[in-house]
């Protein structure tokens, strides 16, 4: 058993022993779970996208995230992006049975660490994905949903109670498309003992709604509970400009995780276009204020093993 990874279970140490990490300097992020599940043969194609393996095939999550840790993540997502409530009781999951997905996703990734030899610290975060996620029409990249603050953190709170009970280092509040949400996943992550990250899914200076992206870091500059701020699941292109604005209107840590560039069609459920992710440009994110780097969807544990190589280089 990888000891270091062991250590960071205990819930009373993990969150303050990564913000001391942060502090010390950059960590590596893992990238895309669902193209590494996919590349594995698994098939993705319902609304419940990897959700849906941590009930069928446990052992594949386990696999996928151990392929980042040994590419030289520091850092790898839980499964728990899609997996939410409604979600799986469109599918027929009962709330008790869904809250047991929900703590598997963190056991899986410490189960991956504990597989891992590595002498560094392996870290988990819980992933909690935007209400458009549980959605599965592309509506994450839109936000705006109708709903108010209020019913959004209704919304998230039960799942980020489930996820903080099963000790990740930090929740990731993760692909987040407008200033509402950020509001609500704010509140719903007050009080749980877990630390968090925020970060937005953007367009050039805007959020994925049309807001002003520096309105949006700001939401997070006096919240205690969120050690870094930044974007994910954008063009790396629009990471450039945000990483340093992230870090001078907030004055945390950086978390930065671009997806390959090419453009999701929902309605085809596939990604178009072409690829820009490089993982050169890490160095540059790094010296901008980047303290959480790596890549999100269409980005591999080949790609990674790059970033990790430009990270600490």
């Amino acid at each position: 058993m990888n000891e270091v990874a062991s250590t960071r279970a205990d819930p009373g140490n993990g969150g303050s022993a990564l913000a001391a990490a942060l502090a010390r300097g950059p960590l590596v992020l893992d990238g895309g779970l669902s193209n590494q599940l996919e590349a594995a043969g698994h098939d993705l194609s319902d609304d419940l996208w990897s959700a849906r393996l941590l009930a069928e095939r446990p052992d594949a999550v386990r696999s996928a995230h151990r392929a980042y840790y040994e590419a030289g993540a520091d850092v790898v997502t839980t499964a728990s992006y899609q997996a939410t409530f409604e979600g799986f009781a469109r599918h027929g999951i009962d709330a008790v049975s869904t809250a047991e997905l929900l703590r598997l996703s963190v056991t899986l990734a410490r189960e991956a660490a504990a597989l891992t030899a590595a002498e560094r610290p392996l870290w988990v975060a819980a992933s909690a994905g935007p209400y458009g996620a549980m959605l599965a029409d592309g509506s994450e990249y839109r936000g705006r949903y109708g709903l108010s603050v209020a019913d959004l953190e209704r919304f998230h709170r039960p799942r980020l109670e489930v996820l903080s009970d099963a000790a990740p280092d930090v929740l990731a509040l993760e692909t987040v498309p407008d200033l509402d949400e950020a509001r609500a996943l704010l509140r719903a992550a007050r009080g749980l003992g877990v630390p968090a990250w925020l970060s937005f899914t953007v367009t050039g200076d805007r959020t994925r709604a049309g807001q002003p992206l520096a309105e949006a870091f700001a939401l997070a500059a006096d919240a205690d509970e969120v050690i870094a701020v930044g974007v994910n699941c954008c063009d790396p292109r629009d990471a450039d400009a945000a990483v340093p604005l992230a870090a001078r209107v907030t004055g945390k840590p950086v978390v930065v995780y671009p997806n390959s560039g090419e453009s999701w069609d929902a309605a085809s459920r596939t990604w178009q276009g072409p690829t820009r992710f490089a993982p050169r440009q890490a160095s540059a994110w790094r010296d901008a204020g980047a303290r959480l780097v790596g890549g999100c969807c269409r980005v591999g544990p080949e790609a990674i093993a790059k970033v990790a190589e430009e990270v600490r280089g």
